[in-house]
């Protein structure tokens, strides 16, 4: 009985100078665990005689709770200094300015497109979108491009052979749909991403259009040069000088190229447009006999390189900081 009681004094002076808590799981183990002094004691009750057993097991039981109210009151205690220890080299000082992530900003393409929206929706136009995969159909054909067109050879779409569909080109599509789905009169704006087999410094696989409709009775050319001209003026923020060039697309006749004079005196294209070809009316269930209508388009990152000087397109996609950092 008083090896045990000896046993018990040195357990408890253990608790209570173990200054750490692993100091306090090594006193733990040593006398509670299961080679611990105080657990081998009751291993050997088989040795003892069977009158003493019932009270040396007694003592030894209550040996062992005690030592264990002493490491469960101990580790409170260690734990609070620990906590303590902590607030005081690990403070904050709660007045100092934060270091947290920066407010992010718009893409200068989401940017661009937006600006360009929000000018066209001003001067009437709705917004419709459509599907990134399209037929033949509503791609080439209702756009009066024949099968023989080359913008229907491989090296500048992206076809999706076992679907018997394609990526778009452009978003003329969204045109013949509007058409089909709301007749005429009709004001519409198609921005969308187009694909094409294409890439170098003006050019991407993939890209953003915007393309305007307008049909109506009496439409002419007049009223598409106006909202060109307007379009342009504010887009730029200034006084631009416009010159329309001759050109030929399928899908109107007749066709301009738009050119705008930049500032250090050279010409820069920016956009496609012209009156809509009648079989297009045709196509989208118009009777160009009653409507007349015009259309153009014009690719977003172009606007973006020229609205603020970029020279390679492909740092839009490049996703540098470094480069995107400098469109607040």
């Amino acid at each position: 009985m008083s090896a045990v009681a000896r046993l018990l004094k040195e357990a408890e002076l253990a608790v209570t100078e173990a200054a750490s808590l692993d100091q306090l799981d090594v006193a733990r183990v040593k006398y509670l665990g299961r080679k611990g002094l105080l657990t081998t004691y009751l291993k050997q009750l088989g040795n003892i005689p069977v009158a003493d057993r019932p009270q040396i097991g007694k003592e030894v039981n209550n040996a062992k709770r005690r030592v264990l109210a002493a490491i469960d009151a101990r580790q409170d205690t260690l734990e609070a200094d620990n906590i303590n220890v902590r607030l005081v080299t690990d403070k904050i000082d709660v007045t100092l300015p934060g270091r947290g992530d920066g407010l992010g900003r718009l893409h200068p393409l989401s940017r661009t497109l937006r600006r360009v929206t929000k000018i066209l929706a001003q001067a009437g136009f709705e917004v419709r979108t459509g599907p990134d995969i399209e037929d033949e159909h509503y791609n080439f054909t209702a756009l009066n491009m024949p099968e023989n067109h080359p913008a229907r050879n491989m090296h500048d779409t992206f076809y999706l052979r076992s679907l018997k569909r394609l990526l778009r080109t452009h978003t003329s599509p969204v045109q013949i749909h509007a058409m089909e789905q709301h007749g005429a009169p009709l004001k519409v704006i198609a921005p969308g991403r187009v694909y094409r087999c294409d890439s170098d410094l003006t050019h991407t696989p993939m890209f953003t259009q915007v393309e305007g409709l307008a049909v109506d009775h009496g439409v002419s050319f007049a009223n598409l040069k106006s909202v060109i001209d307007g379009f342009v003026s504010e887009f730029f923020e200034r006084e631009v000088k416009l010159r329309f060039r001759p050109s030929y697309f399928p899908f109107t006749e007749p066709s301009a190229e738009v050119d705008i004079l930049s500032e250090t005196g050279r010409w820069l294209e920016i956009l496609g447009c012209g009156m809509v070809h009648p079989n297009v009316l045709k196509q989208g269930g118009v009777n160009p006999k009653q409507y007349s209508g015009y259309a153009f388009g014009m690719g977003i990152e172009r606007l973006a390189m020229l609205r603020y000087q970029v020279d390679d397109l492909r740092s839009f996609f490049e996703n540098d900081l470094r480069f995107l950092n400098q469109f607040a």
